[in-house]
């Protein structure tokens, strides 16, 4: 579930944390930029571990920052395929299940992942497992806040960094006064998430945790 990633990175000490020890403010500055933050094609950093190296410090004309190079390793959120897991739903949609780890949300169970014959309830915005016994099939609703064992079946990485403005649909400058703004439904996309988990209902007895108790 966690992996250890060696990283470089030239880290911006400034003048007003010259007082502490390099290491000390190198760890900080490293923590202010990486945790909580998805790298990309990497996945999800927690915190640094350690600093394996540090290079030359440097300060350059017009800047009283020191700059330094810095080798290090990064405690870093990225399961591997196929590996268990066990979260909480966090809501259902026609989508699928929505699952949360409590320090990560971005995970989907698609319908055709879920324990089959699954199918939506409307009414209630919950999926639900038809459970056949010899007494009949029963109902089993997965509700919000059921913890749930998954298998991790894909991983979808987004590049998320910021581009260029978008290309003007038409090449008519535009007259005084006239806004360059894009339309409001164009500028309410929704935003994506930029490390989102796939992931497969577990074989019975392991995908349902609590719900047997139901």
């Amino acid at each position: 579930m966690f992996v250890l990633v060696e990283m470089v990175d030239t880290v911006r000490i400034p003048p007003w944390d010259f007082h502490k020890q390099l290491n000390v403010a190198i760890a900080e500055e490293l923590n202010k930029k990486l945790a909580n933050k998805v790298v990309y094609k990497v996945g999800l950093c927690i915190c640094l571990y350690d600093i394996t190296k540090l290079e030359d410090s440097y300060i350059f004309p017009g800047d009283g920052a020191s700059h330094t190079k810095v080798h290090f390793r990064y405690v870093v959120f990225h399961p591997f395929l196929e590996e268990i897991l066990v979260g909480k739903i966090k809501y259902c949609s026609q989508e699928g299940v929505y699952v949360t780890m409590g320090f990560f949300d971005d995970i989907l169970i698609p319908p055709e992942s879920l324990q089959q014959p699954a199918k939506f309830d409307e009414a209630e915005q919950v999926w639900l497992w038809e459970y056949e016994t010899d007494e009949g099939a029963h109902d089993l609703y997965m509700d919000q806040g059921e913890e749930i064992r998954f298998r991790v079946a894909d991983e979808v990485f987004i590049d998320t960094s910021p581009t260029g403005p978008a290309a003007a649909a038409t090449d008519t400058p535009a007259q005084p006064g006239q806004s360059t703004a894009p339309p409001p439904e164009d500028s309410g996309e929704k935003k994506e998430a930029p490390y989102t988990l796939i992931g497969t209902i577990c074989e019975p007895g392991l995908g349902l945790l609590s719900w047997w108790n139901n």
